[in-house]
């Protein structure tokens, strides 16, 4: 390692807005000169900032202060996340690991379900527009029933678009329910506070936006019981009053009132059963569109077909030939695996 003496004089000290102390790391501009009695080159500082994770930790906190004081993280503003919900948007990189778990635990967890995914940038100066623009795309349209924003795991810094202010911003003024899904276990941003619910991955927020298919039937079939039961209580209700009339110039009337009373309830019944088949086909009915529908949306199915995907070293799609230059790296991306190249020439 290597050293150089720096001074900062009284009057530029003045201008700093923090106290510098003994191990934080800063970033300096000035000049260099000699320290004539000695002969030692030395920095004289001009301007002094701070580096490094402590300030952008710093930065985070004071930015969470001044939006938890607007009531954006305020627990009354959250929602119930759907109970059944039919269409889950994706807002995250098509091309990550975090895209891959959350559409494979939504096949597993309910096949009928349909996953609508709004690719984004998640890292560098561009994430934080971009992720903006696709919630606002995605409330624009109503085109989901619950909304999942996140990543997988990076560094602060990496993280850093989901910390910021017009990201939490437009996860507050959703209309849709939003669940933050950033990084790891031990990873956190501005955004967890903001959504409806946090999940500590992507594919936990998967598990949360979608039950299982199972549990869903399995809510039907008893609301579908219990009905059956109420109708049957209020029928057998009905018997016992009319029993109790013993006088036998009265019991011959009753008899003639009760027995078109069962059958009227007994028909209310099986048109009620037959009303819940009916809906319970129809809505088998619709979960297989939507099947069929996330099958030909699933870029997976297309390239399943022979596409694929080119990308340069950027992570950035190629869209057309000019965008390139003989020399640069490319990642091509077919229906498994990927493969790494360099372009020779371009042609039209």
């Amino acid at each position: 390692q290597s050293q150089i003496s720096a001074v900062m004089f009284r009057g530029r000290a003045a201008s700093l807005n923090f106290v510098p102390k003994d191990g934080m790391l800063v970033q300096v501009r000035g000049s260099v000169s000699v320290y004539a009695p000695r002969g030692n080159y030395q920095i004289i500082i001009s301007s002094m900032t701070k580096a490094g994770a402590g300030d952008i930790m710093e930065m985070i906190e004071e930015r969470k202060k001044k939006l938890a004081a607007e009531g954006l993280f305020d627990s009354s503003r959250k929602r119930k996340l759907p109970f059944f919900p039919r269409r889950i948007g994706i807002v995250t990189s098509p091309t990550g690991a975090a895209i891959r778990d959350i559409l494979q635990i939504t096949r597993r967890r309910n096949p009928k379900a349909s996953a609508i995914v709004f690719p984004t940038i998640v890292q560098g100066d561009e994430a934080a527009s971009s992720i903006i623009k696709m919630i606002e795309i995605a409330n624009a349209y109503s085109m989901c029933d619950v909304l999942i924003v996140g990543r997988g795991g990076g560094s602060l810094e990496d993280l850093l678009p989901f910390s910021d202010e017009g990201v939490v911003r437009a996860i507050a003024a959703s209309q849709i329910p939003v669940i933050s899904a950033v990084g790891h276990e031990i990873d956190w941003a501005l955004s967890d506070f903001a959504a409806d619910q946090r999940a500590p991955t992507p594919s936990a927020a998967a598990e949360l936006a979608v039950p299982l298919l199972s549990d869903i039937e399995q809510s039907i079939e008893v609301s579908r019981n219990e009905m059956h039961e109420s109708i049957q209580g209020k029928l057998e209700h009905l018997r016992l009053m009319l029993r109790t009339f013993t006088p036998e110039n009265m019991e011959l009337q009753f008899r003639h009132i009760e027995q078109p009373l069962s059958m009227r309830f007994d028909s209310a019944r099986e048109r009620l059963e037959q009303n819940i088949k009916d809906f319970l086909q129809d809505r088998r009915h619709f979960l297989e569109q939507c099947e069929q529908t996330l099958n030909n949306c699933n870029p997976q199915t297309i390239f399943d077909r022979g596409y694929s995907m080119v990308t340069d070293q950027d992570g950035k799609v190629v869209r057309n030939a000019a965008s390139l230059s003989p020399g640069a790296k490319i990642k091509i991306r077919p229906a498994e695996g990927s493969i790494r190249a360099e372009v020779l020439s371009i042609g039209q």
